[in-house]
């Protein structure tokens, strides 16, 4: 798929195929609209990459699919159902969210917080579990903060809380993962470790991930499908290869670039001009 100019953008097609979708939703915040009639399908067993300027409407559009904010007009579907129907709990067996921000209650152990992420699945007579065990172990080892699981969270540096965070999601076992931007914080080792671990849930497991990023070559070298974002609109979405260009670059991010292949991972290359080059 191309921009939207070449109507090549056709949301509608994927939407009925889509565990995940808006349709002709317009989103925002009290009466302030951010998104208007906007139609967006999560691929299935995709790892999709929300990129965008500041202020686009990435994290509108994922507090939307994850049901933190109700769309005034339109709906959002998961699974077949308005996401509004199900039970809290329900959504939360679906649907695992990493928002922008998280607040650990006061005193809480890194373990103990991770733990919370098998709440959904607890039940009134079924509590803890060899099970419950297993995905919170496993999940501290995919994030690597086992050695800090006796520590208390308010102890922690940013970025080992932002890991504790993701391990908590990932405790979750949801077949759908949202992350708002999760390498915040993160040193670039940890950022790639983060992304690659993500890519191998992807791939190995089957699960749908969904994340804001602000690192376009991140979001390139990732993802298997992109959603490109402006002024609170899809601007193109697709593989990166087919539809990450200068142009488009330049269109969402006001960024004059070049595109070059990248060595590595053989996906698009994000160069920046820098703005005296492009001007003079």
């Amino acid at each position: 798929m191309k921009d939207k100019d070449m109507d090549q953008h056709d949301p509608a097609r994927a939407v009925g195929a889509s565990r995940l979708f808006a349709e002709n939703a317009t989103i925002g915040y009290d009466t302030r609209v951010i998104s208007h009639d906007l139609s967006v399908a999560i691929p299935d067993r995709s790892f999709t990459v929300i990129v965008g300027a500041n202020a686009c409407g990435k994290s509108t559009l994922l507090r939307a699919l994850s049901r933190l904010i109700r769309p005034s007009q339109g709906r959002v579907v998961l699974d077949g159902q308005l996401i509004s129907s199900y039970p809290a709990k329900e959504v939360a067996r679906r649907l695992g969210l990493l928002p922008q921000t998280s607040i650990a209650p006061d005193g809480i152990t890194v373990a103990d917080l991770i733990a919370r992420g098998r709440y959904p699945h607890q039940k009134l007579l079924r509590q803890w579990s060899r099970e419950d065990e297993a995905a919170v172990v496993a999940a501290m080892e995919a994030t690597k903060v086992t050695e800090l699981s006796h520590r208390l969270v308010d102890e922690l540096s940013g970025g080992q809380r932002q890991r504790v965070w993701v391990a908590m999601v990932l405790a979750q076992e949801t077949p759908l993962l949202l992350l708002d931007e999760p390498t915040t914080f993160l040193d670039i080792t940890h950022q790639i470790e983060l992304l690659e671990l993500l890519s191998d849930l992807n791939r190995r497991n089957g699960q749908t991930i969904v994340a804001v990023l602000h690192d376009l070559n991140h979001a390139c070298r990732y993802a298997s499908h992109i959603i490109a974002m402006r002024d609170g609109a899809v601007i193109a979405e697709g593989a990166p290869r087919e539809i990450v260009t200068a142009e488009l670059v330049e269109q969402v991010f006001g960024l004059p670039c070049i595109i070059i292949d990248d060595p590595v991972a053989h996906t698009p290359l994000v160069v920046p001009k820098g703005f005296s080059q492009h001007n003079s």
